[in-house]
């Protein structure tokens, strides 16, 4: 089995889009739209890379991950429990532990780069 390395922006990958509005639950404010492009999956399914692109809106954060992030372009802030906030813009990268409880909101739309591990929810 050979392993190959993966490049961020170059290599192809598998495309998805979809409306944050069909997770209902999830929407606090506006219409997310979501293109997420999928170049990494581990042979286990608990990490994967990409790069994903969102429209403005705010939304319950997903859980039960740890997320590295790479801000390509655009605005974005992270908005704990307790209303601690983060501001990100292009240049920046940061880690979202397991655990965080909060918000994602898109103030500009926005394009990352990311690598997420999938933690177990039983």
């Amino acid at each position: 089995m050979t392993i190959k390395t993966i490049h961020f922006g170059k290599d192809p990958g598998e495309t998805a889009r979809r409306r944050l509005a069909d997770l209902p639950a999830r929407v606090v404010e506006g219409d997310p739209h979501h293109e997420s492009t999928l170049l990494f999956e581990s042979p286990d399914g608990r990490m994967v890379a990409g790069t994903w692109t969102s429209t403005p809106g705010k939304w319950h954060a997903f859980t039960d991950r740890d997320e590295f992030c790479y801000i390509l372009s655009g605005h974005v802030r992270l908005i704990d429990e307790d209303g601690g906030t983060r501001t990100f813009r292009t240049g920046d990268a940061f880690l979202i532990p397991d655990g965080f409880r909060g918000y994602w909101e898109v103030l500009e739309t926005t394009t990352k780069h990311f690598v997420i591990r999938h933690h177990d929810t039983d």
